[in-house]
């Protein structure tokens, strides 16, 4: 099979001829349809994040089922599939009280013995799906089996940046209705973080970013104000659209420790703010003045993954997309053939789209 290769990073993508094992016992090949491209896959070329070279990126993923292990019993051949980097044993602690998202039960597939290259090099499936290949060998439970009209373009973006955003605000904060809101960084998660407050029936939806054209686009999606974070005090604007109390919510979509300061800072009295985005290893560490804590009750938390189950949270999302409640398709912002996959990229890194997505043959 054919896979976009990181030897080197901040290098462009190699795309090579790798041999991937048959699968074994619970485990799943799929042939890959589409991967949509996610800022963290740019950290991990970049080298921003723990791990060595050479690895397949790439984790926001669907496809359809080409061959199973002995064991699988949740999917079958020719079922079409969203693939998530989540993946759970349903035995340990955390799965057994509904938070399968932290499964301490980890096959390592992004570690070795999945892919190799034509020299019998271990090459690293990241994120545990490697996604930019035309196949990849995945345990069951990362697998959710969608209905076989549901685009595959838009079926990608499911896997991890949809359910991260929204997530975040329905599963881990749990805003109640009519609460004041801020999403700090309006890309492709924090838009479905201003989607997650519009279901939630937060108001006012306050979008800060650093560019007009996005907090425009964030209005599209239920913003109701824009706050450009360079033109002037934000956090005093924050308090003046929140009738100087400060926000109920914050959430910190970009992953940067300083935005997260400044989240602290919007918040009103018991305000929460939300870590949505994972900062680089070399990001500073937060400094924060401890008496706010006891003084104001305010929480600091972070929402990994957005909290979810995938078998019971992306059907859910596909219900509120289906009922036009919720927008995916116009995140997509380009379509890529996998033979153009560095050139998908490179628009992604100048910040000129939402979510590129890169394209395979279907079976």
């Amino acid at each position: 099979m054919k896979a976009a290769v990181c030897r080197e990073f901040g290098s462009p993508l190699v795309l090579e001829e790798l041999t991937m094992r048959a699968p074994q016992d619970d485990e799943v090949k799929v042939k890959v349809v589409a991967t949509a491209i996610c800022h963290s896959d740019l950290h991990d070329i970049n080298g921003d994040f723990p791990g060595g070279v050479p690895f397949v990126g790439g984790h926001e993923t669907s496809g359809y089922v080409e061959e199973i292990g002995a064991k699988v019993t949740r999917v079958g051949v020719g079922d079409p599939v969203i693939v998530s980097l989540l993946e759970s044993c349903g035995k340990c602690f955390y799965c057994q009280t509904g938070r399968p998202y932290f499964c301490e039960t980890k096959v390592t597939y992004d570690v070795r013995g999945t892919l190799t290259d034509q020299k019998g090099e271990d090459i690293i499936q990241k994120a545990r799906v490697g996604g930019f290949a035309e196949q990849v060998l995945v345990h069951e439970s990362q697998l959710v089996k969608i209905d076989p009209d549901l685009p595959m373009d838009v079926a990608s973006l499911l896997a991890c940046g949809v359910t991260t955003g929204y997530g975040a605000v329905v599963n881990r904060a749990k805003v109640p209705p009519t609460s004041s809101v801020v999403v700090i960084g309006t890309g492709g998660v924090g838009l479905n973080s201003v989607q997650g407050a519009v279901i939630c029936g937060a108001n006012p939806i306050i979008a800060v970013d650093i560019l007009d054209s996005k907090l425009a686009r964030a209005k599209e999606f239920g913003a109701t104000h824009g706050v450009n974070a360079e033109a002037g005090d934000v956090v005093a604007t924050v308090r003046e659209l929140t009738d100087g109390k400060g926000a109920d919510y914050a959430f910190v979509a970009v992953g940067s420790s300083v935005a997260m300061q400044q989240a602290f800072a919007m918040l009103a009295k018991r305000g929460v703010a939300v870590m949505v985005g994972i900062p680089p290893a070399t990001d500073p560490p937060l400094c924060l003045p401890a008496g706010e804590f006891a003084m104001t009750e305010k929480t600091l938390t972070g929402g990994y993954m957005g909290s979810i189950c995938p078998q019971v949270d992306i059907p859910g999302i596909i219900a509120l997309y289906r009922a036009g409640r919720y927008k995916l398709d116009e995140l997509i912002a380009g379509r890529y053939p996998f033979a153009r996959i560095n050139e998908a990229f490179e628009s992604s890194r100048a910040g000129e789209a939402l979510r590129n997505v890169v394209l395979f043959d279907r079976p």
